[in-house]
């Protein structure tokens, strides 16, 4: 049930009760930090390297989401995000932006490119934003991804989603 145990450890799938509690979180969560009392005394820190790097602070889900191996590991290099991987990394920005409140054509955009992905843990997470953000797309794109999916993970999504 924490967030930050499944958005940095957990390496399947989300269960679908979880999904909706996640948010925009992509790493990590850190309610427990913001709530807990003993952090009223915590400073700041003055280090450079413990300050957020400006390509880091607020990115695009959709340029995460676009985001293949290398341009995932070159773009993390010397971060703990990376040991992630770029499978689980991206599993949790579809999350994200199947939480979004009011998508955008880019939005919805890629989230269907990720429909096509090679690994089975996205695709999943791509079906269920799809159902989210465009549940009037799903028996349409169904029709071209359903029939040829091998995973039996993916294809469960695709079950959920059509008969949900």
């Amino acid at each position: 049930r924490c967030i930050s145990y499944l958005t940095i450890e957990h390496k399947g799938v989300i269960a679908p009760e979880f999904r909706a509690a996640m948010g925009n979180r992509i790493y990590g969560c850190d309610d427990c930090l913001a709530v807990c009392p003993w952090n009223k005394f915590a400073q700041a820190a003055q280090e450079a390297k413990l300050a957020v790097r400006d390509d880091l602070y607020l990115p695009s889900l959709v340029e995460l989401a676009a985001l293949d191996d290398a341009a995932f590991r070159a773009r993390f290099a010397g971060l703990p995000i990376k040991r992630t991987g770029r499978d689980r990394f991206v599993r949790n920005v579809l999350i994200a932006l199947g939480n979004i409140e009011q998508p955008t054509a880019e939005h919805m955009a890629a989230v269907m490119a990720r429909l096509d992905d090679e690994a089975a843990l996205v695709r999943g997470m791509a079906v269920w934003a799809l159902a989210r953000l465009a549940p009037d797309r799903v028996q349409e794109l169904a029709g071209r991804h359903f029939s040829h999916e091998t995973d039996p993970h993916v294809r469960a999504e695709w079950q959920a989603v059509l008969h949900g």
